[in-house]
């Protein structure tokens, strides 16, 4: 939990960095853009590389070590004197905190038994971090200069490596029979090669293209849903009418969006254990194509109803994740998890990115209608690939078994 928070703390703390660093440094906009653009290209790229680490030497290794290097990372930034060594530090940012998920997911699926009640806490801090990160950083630089917010903004980092070092429990204690669950697998390239083999020829391929088009939906929307919320008419009244020192209403509501989906992510994880995570997926992707579809009627009914709508995209966007989570573990044997995860986290922040490309040109084309329909059939897709889990085993050789749960076994 503390991991997660902090990844997410460090990331949606960047862009609110960006606005002091146009007036900080001469360079144009295009540029500095590109220089954060390239900080944040590892977050997603270094995960296939960090799930064979978590596999070699163990996900609590590489979590400490993302703890130290993110922490430092931004006390290397109150020392920069250009916008390309923010651009250094952002990238040695973006090296460690790709590390996290794989070595996270890997450390939940084999270390939890009750898998899906933790992947709901876990998924709910990072919701408290993606929440937490901006408005901290926002207010600390009404009182302090960037560079000195920086150094405070590493400091819950600094703790949290402290706390690690010294905590101590069994990693495996959920594949305790197991093994080959535990680290320490010498991960050569032919061992690779046969691990990413046998893994894509199995029900975790469909996995991973479902993983893709969540990422699609979610990067998408999360990025240009603040944008489209200022142009609607509605909140540009209320916020004519009513002061709120600088800060539109749209942001609230997008705010609120997010801290609604740390209930959706408890609500996900805890249905992870009565309920099956292909009827599970299947169900919340229809949902999410429904909601997008929605938006541009219900937008034009009012502040009300936009309160309502956001909650409900917040509370299902956000309450998939512990589903396709669970389903990793599930499809995947104890010994590969570092590298299942490695790959559904490539899928998710690297293959998912794509959507920004996607959406903003679908927007300047097409307009917002369009846009929500092209993250429609992004859902729909990955309905019809959740269903396609159901009869996975009679189509594709899986190689481990499907894992029984807890809940199950009793």
């Amino acid at each position: 939990m503390l991991g997660h928070g902090l990844v997410h703390w460090f990331e949606m703390s960047i862009p609110i960095f960006l606005v002091v660093w146009l007036d900080e440094f001469p360079e144009s906009v295009a540029l500095v853009g590109l220089i954060i653009a390239l900080g944040y290209a590892p977050f997603g790229l270094g995960a296939l590389p960090a799930g064979i680490l978590a596999d070699r030497y163990g996900p609590k290794r590489l979590i400490l070590l993302c703890f130290a290097g993110m922490s430092l990372s931004f006390i290397g930034l109150a020392f920069a004197t250009s916008i390309y060594a923010v651009g250094v530090a952002l990238v040695i940012w973006g090296i460690a905190a790709s590390v996290y998920h794989p070595a996270g997911m890997a450390l939940i699926s084999t270390g939890a038994e009750k898998r899906g009640t933790v992947f709901a806490y876990h998924g709910m801090a990072g919701n408290f971090g993606i929440a937490l990160g901006p408005f901290a950083a926002a207010t600390l630089l009404i009182f302090f200069d960037w560079q000195l917010v920086a150094i405070l903004l590493a400091i819950p980092g600094l703790l949290a490596l402290l706390y690690g070092l010294t905590v101590d429990f069994d990693t495996t204690a959920a594949v305790a029979d197991d093994a080959d669950a535990g680290p320490g697998t010498e991960m050569t390239l032919p061992t690779f090669l046969s691990n990413t083999k046998t893994l894509f020829a199995s029900a975790f391929i469909l996995v991973f293209v479902l993983v893709t088009f969540e990422g699609l939906y979610y990067r998408g929307i999360l990025t240009f849903l603040p944008d489209i919320l200022g142009d609607i008419s509605s909140l540009q009244e209320l916020a004519g009418a009513v002061s709120l020192e600088g800060i539109e209403p749209s942001d609230y509501l997008f705010v609120m969006l997010l801290v609604v989906g740390m209930a959706g992510q408890y609500a996900g994880g805890k249905l992870t254990e009565k309920i099956s995570v292909e009827y599970s997926l299947a169900g919340t992707f229809g949902i999410l194509a429904v909601l997008a579809l929605a938006f541009v009627p219900l937008s034009e009914l009012g502040v009300g109803v936009l309160v309502v709508y956001s909650a409900l995209l917040g509370f299902f966007l956000f309450g998939i994740q512990p589903f396709y989570q669970v389903a990793v573990a599930v499809y995947t044997p104890p010994d590969t998890r570092g590298l299942s995860y490695g790959y559904t986290y490539l899928a998710e922040f690297g293959f998912g990115a794509a959507s920004i490309a996607i959406g903003g040109f679908v927007i300047g084309a097409q307009g917002v209608a369009a846009f929500f329909a092209v993250l429609a059939g992004f859902a729909v897709v990955g309905a019809l690939l959740s269903l396609a889990l159901l009869s996975s085993e009679t189509i594709l050789p899986f190689s481990g078994g499907r894992e029984v749960e807890p809940s199950e076994a009793d």
